[in-house]
């Protein structure tokens, strides 16, 4: 990884960290409480976030095509502003860019739908890592702070994926919903679900939101 791809990735980090450790401390912890909100964020974000730019950049580089991550610096101040102002976090910190020549739809389209994929592959495994938890025998209300860690982490990547997954400009899912549009829904559906009715899972499990 070259010095430049490495600060941009870390800046990035750093940065959408600080702004989803805003928005996560209102509820439960409170805005005061940074200092526990940021940890959560960052394992949050170097799951969600780093992970799904390296998802992109293997991708491509399975294709033969050179791959490096850069960020968009405005955005990311935008992040901070808008996690500040609204309570909401603008997740397009920068991209993931590749050079190639003839790349195909479909080369592109897989590229794209890589990040989002891994998102969602990360969201379901520490869903499933809050629910042993919080159905094993050695749960009890002193820790009941780690299912919730684990349930932001999840909640965190699923959001990735469904905001990169967006029809639009020049998102994941613009791409993905040229090469196949299929393939879009299925994931575009599955990231929402996740991302706004995690509860139809969790009750599967007989399992509230309360924990």
């Amino acid at each position: 990884m070259k010095t430049q791809e490495k600060f941009d990735l870390i800046v990035s980090w750093i940065t959408l960290s600080i702004a989803f450790a805003i928005v996560i401390g209102l509820f439960p912890f409170g805005l005061e409480e940074i200092f526990i909100t940021l940890p959560i964020a960052f394992l949050a974000v170097g799951t969600g976030f780093v992970f799904h730019e390296l998802a992109h950049r293997q991708a491509a580089r399975k294709f033969g095509f050179h791959s490096e991550y850069r960020a968009w610096y405005g955005m990311l101040v935008v992040a901070l502003i808008f996690s500040l102002i609204t309570r909401m976090v603008i997740a397009a910190p920068g991209a993931t860019y590749f050079f190639g020549k003839n790349v195909s739809r479909r080369q592109n389209g897989i590229i794209s739908v890589a990040g989002p994929i891994t998102n969602i592959f990360i969201g379901f495994i520490f869903l499933l890592l809050m629910i042993a938890l919080v159905k094993s025998n050695i749960y009890t209300s002193e820790i009941s702070v780690v299912p919730a860690i684990l349930y932001y982490v999840s909640q965190i990547n699923f959001f990735f994926a469904f905001f990169n997954m967006l029809p639009i400009l020049i998102f994941d899912g613009a791409k993905v919903f040229v090469w196949n549009k299929k393939i879009w829904f299925a994931v575009f559906g599955i990231a929402a679900l996740m991302s706004f009715l995690p509860d139809i899972i969790l009750g599967v499990f007989g399992i509230a939101l309360g924990m």
